[in-house]
């Protein structure tokens, strides 16, 4: 044991005199430790590559479900459109056939109120009176107003109603011809006076016998401007 610590030294010696004195094998001594440092270096790299492929293998799962999610959800997306579309499509449709309703409702009244106004006469009582009489009926089955109440006259403030109801607020307005935009702008200045004494918003109806084109479509655009519910029996000129 004692030869071999003394030959262990002298090995020793002998290498650092070698270190010292032989600058090539300095080198060789150098170039393996730099050659085992790069290798301990490259086990750390692949330690770490290795570890980052089974990270992207994970995200590369995460990503596949999410990828499904979004066909998923962009199919719903186009499915919603796709009923937006039809419901669009059948919303015009309807819309087509309400206005041509409206038109044939409005072309109705007017003849229902010109035949009125005849039959009024061999009554023996004023179109105004004939007028509020049937409104009354027909807002009473509309169940617009109760029974046992009547639309009637009144004066409000020194103002000719021809139409009122307390309950609902009701104020309308009944001509036999139509001049000039007047009578509805008549209708709205009372409509003005009977909200401001009750405190709240009148329905309001206009009743005309006759009227020319020009103004009677002034008329329209004014009563669907005011929401002012217009009937016009007869439309000259």
């Amino acid at each position: 044991m004692i030869i071999f610590a003394e030959q262990l030294i002298q090995l020793k010696k002998q290498f650092l005199e070698l270190l010292e004195k032989d600058l090539e094998f300095r080198r060789a001594v150098i170039g393996m430790l730099e050659l085992e440092e790069i290798l301990q270096r490259l086990r750390k790299h692949d330690e770490k590559f290795e570890e980052m492929l089974k990270r992207l293998d994970r995200h590369e799962s995460e990503l596949v479900k999410l990828r499904e999610d979004f066909n998923k959800m962009l199919n719903v997306i186009i499915q919603i459109q796709e009923d937006q579309i039809r419901l669009r499509e059948n919303y015009e449709r309807l819309e087509k056939h309400i206005n041509i309703l409206e038109k044939s409702l409005k072309s109705l009244e007017g003849a229902m109120l010109r035949g009125f106004a005849d039959i009024s006469k061999f009554a023996g009582i004023t179109f105004e009176e004939f007028v509020r009489n049937f409104l009354t009926e027909a807002l009473r089955r509309s169940s617009e107003i109760p029974e046992g109440v009547e639309l009637k006259k009144i004066i409000i403030d020194g103002e000719e109603i021809n139409i009122f109801l307390e309950n609902p607020l009701i104020v309308g307005e009944v001509t036999a011809s139509a001049e000039s935009i007047d009578e509805i702008m008549k209708l709205l200045r009372k409509a003005e006076l009977v909200k401001t004494k009750y405190s709240k918003e009148p329905k309001k109806i206009m009743i005309i016998l006759t009227a020319k084109r020009d103004i009677a479509k002034e008329i329209e655009r004014i009563a669907e401007e005011k929401e002012v519910r217009l009937v016009i029996g007869k439309i000259i000129g």
